[in-house]
């Protein structure tokens, strides 16, 4: 077995199959086990890589209304190797993320009804939120996780992750 340091894991292929396998294993044992809070536990998870991960690396800016898509593009390329696509529904004030080659819902599983990428629902919201939190601008882009809309661990043809955001004045 093989230990990998944080920053080896930003660079890891395998580290992705891994945790993809670790996910649906835990998501078994915790069902097994009677806990029914699958996808908050899961969307913890993400929050809780996200304050590790915002230590290794940060955009260059803020996060605005302006490059929120980029911000998004980039980080599932980075932590993810995936490609997305990101539509901003500003009527709704929804973030809709479609990956079609989800790296944490790969296959479809028929014992388990949880979608991996849950974990990406905590993960790219706290993200965001600790970089904007974290900036000096007083008017600051906040999101909260809403749904997966769609999953490829459904059957899905791909994974379809849905934000609400807002603009806010920090105090």
């Amino acid at each position: 077995m093989m230990n990998y340091s944080r920053n080896e894991l930003l660079v890891a292929d395998a580290a992705i199959n891994q945790l993809r396998n670790a996910i649906y294993h835990l998501a078994r044992f915790m069902i097994k086990n009677g806990i029914d809070d699958l996808n908050a536990r899961l969307q913890r998870m993400g929050r809780n890589i996200a304050k590790t991960y915002i230590k290794y690396w940060t955009p260059a800016e803020i996060i605005d209304i302006n490059n929120i898509k980029d911000v998004i593009i980039t980080l599932y390329k980075k932590v993810l190797k995936s490609s997305v696509s990101v539509d901003l529904k500003e009527n709704d004030r929804l973030l809709v993320i479609n990956d079609l080659d989800c790296a944490l819902c790969k296959y479809e599983y028929d014992d388990v009804k949880v979608a991996g990428c849950e974990i990406l629902l905590g993960f790219i919201s706290e993200f965001i939120n600790l970089v904007n939190t974290n900036s000096k601008n007083r008017i600051v882009l906040m999101i909260e996780p809403i749904k997966i809309q769609e999953s490829k661990a459904f059957g899905n043809k791909s994974c379809i992750q849905i934000f609400k955001y807002k603009i806010e004045e920090k105090r």
